[in-house]
């Protein structure tokens, strides 16, 4: 029996208890129902039918589409349910995105101005657009449907999600970065964070006509990146540190050998002598682990120019410490934290998660002389990112890491009718004490870069 069948015996037996007083929610209600049954049986028909093919590595792209949407066509042709013509457009390409996509959040891993889409449970998607996050009128149909597109997601790249390992973070193949939480642990509902990168990748240019740096802030960072100084990019989840450490590792010369290390492979180098490591999460058995600490203790004996951790979160900051600290100058890598200084704290404690038992100063001693730089970015209230602070790491004075900075982003500027702030990174007219460091490696910083800016000192 087809559907049109089913839906009509439901259509007459119901009518006593409905009657003429049905009210018009609840035939809403009931019109809903059934689409969604009719959107069930054809996504099962076509996906039954077409089976492994949908997976080939030679069908793919117009091709795969061409053939999904041909047999989409004729099983909702043959359930005979009758449709005006826009809602039959709209019911296919659904499907179709749903059986060779992501579903109801296809649209938007397809839009480049979307930066992330988080998925709380099947009710509510959410998206950042222009630093803002919004809710769609985009929905799942069940926490099942939601279930089904996350293992879609997840199969891609090898990983697995169940309850029995609830959570998982990933890639996927166009480097968009993906985070899934099951039930038992999230509580309402399976989550689905997929933050989305640019196919190019940012250049310095770029941030300058974003108002992330200015040109000023960008030429001393290229020197300091081509002078082999040790830089550590700060910031709060969603700042842009990422990006900014991608921008920062395109000023290495091309003739330097690069080893990347990432938790989730998502830097994108244009360089040739380039070897990128990735951690590698334990099989089902729970063996087979391969942490950030093992990548970082192994990049040592890869002969590297520079090494980059896309970011330390653990007991891998003592081994990076260790190497700037013996002969691997130029290092970069990311930390969470809110400013500067709570930088330095943060990879102090991540040492002491290493297992070590080291006193307090002899942390800060080795990261006073190990960092030379952190750039710190915030995301502002209007939805920008910015570098707020460019700080030098100057030494040990007592018990404490002193520190100046050298560019500050100007508050005080305000904010225009739009709610946009106004001010940019300025320069402090304090001179660095590397220098000289740089001179001696052939970079040599204009005068200019250093030029006083004035601006309101409590923020210096």
């Amino acid at each position: 029996m087809g559907l049109m069948e089913r839906m009509g015996e439901a259509g007459n037996g119901s009518g006593s208890s409905t009657g003429a007083e049905e009210s018009r929610s609840q035939r809403t209600e009931l019109a809903a129902g059934r689409r969604e049954e009719l959107i069930t049986t054809v996504h099962s028909a076509v996906v039954s039918d077409l089976g492994a093919r949908l997976y080939r590595g030679d069908l793919q792209g117009p091709e795969l589409q061409r053939r999904v949407r041909q047999a989409v066509e004729e099983k909702l042709a043959a359930e005979g349910v009758p449709l005006p013509r826009s809602e039959r457009v709209e019911l296919v390409d659904a499907l179709v995105a749903e059986i060779i996509g992501y579903g109801p959040i296809e649209e938007f891993l397809k839009d480049p101005t979307v930066t992330e889409v988080m998925v709380n449970t099947h009710k509510h998607v959410y998206i950042e657009r222009d630093g803002k996050i919004v809710e769609t009128d985009k929905r799942f149909r069940d926490d099942g449907h939601l279930r089904r597109i996350i293992q879609k997601i997840v199969g891609q790249v090898g990983r697995r999600v169940d309850e029995s390992s609830p959570y998982v973070d990933a890639r996927l193949p166009d480097g968009s970065r993906v985070n899934v939480v099951l039930p038992p642990l999230s509580v309402r509902g399976p989550a689905l964070t997929i933050r989305k990168f640019s196919a190019e990748p940012f250049r310095a240019d770029d941030l300058v006509e974003l108002d992330t740096m200015t040109e000023q802030a960008a030429k001393f960072l290229s020197a300091c990146v081509k002078g082999r100084l040790n830089i550590l990019v700060s910031g709060g989840t969603g700042a842009g540190k990422t990006t900014t450490l991608n921008v920062l590792s395109s000023f290495i010369p091309l003739a330097e050998r690069i080893i990347t290390i990432e938790d989730a492979a998502e830097l994108k180098l244009d360089h040739e002598h380039i070897v990128s490591l990735e951690y590698r999460p334990p099989n089902i058995e729970g063996r087979g682990e391969v942490t950030i600490r093992d990548l970082v203790r192994n990049a040592l004996r890869m002969r590297p120019d520079r090494i980059i951790v896309g970011e330390i979160r653990g007991g891998e900051a003592l081994d990076m410490l260790q190497a700037m600290n013996t002969g691997h100058d130029g290092s970069l890598s990311t930390v969470h934290s809110n400013s500067p200084r709570d930088a330095l704290s943060r990879v102090e404690t991540m040492v002491l998660m290493a297992g070590v038992d080291l006193p307090v100063r002899a942390i800060r001693e080795q990261a006073s002389r190990a960092i030379d730089l952190v750039v710190h970015q915030s995301r502002l209230n209007d939805g920008s990112r910015r570098l707020t602070h460019i700080t030098e790491v100057q030494s040990m004075e007592g018990d404490v890491v002193t520190m100046q900075n050298l560019f500050v982003f100007d508050y005080e500027a305000g904010l225009d009718e739009n709610g946009k702030h106004q001010g940019r990174l300025k320069s402090t007219g304090i001179r660095p004490s590397f220098l000289p460091r740089l001179k001696e490696r052939g970079v040599v910083v204009s005068e200019d870069v250093f030029a006083f800016e004035t601006f309101d000192s409590s923020f210096v």
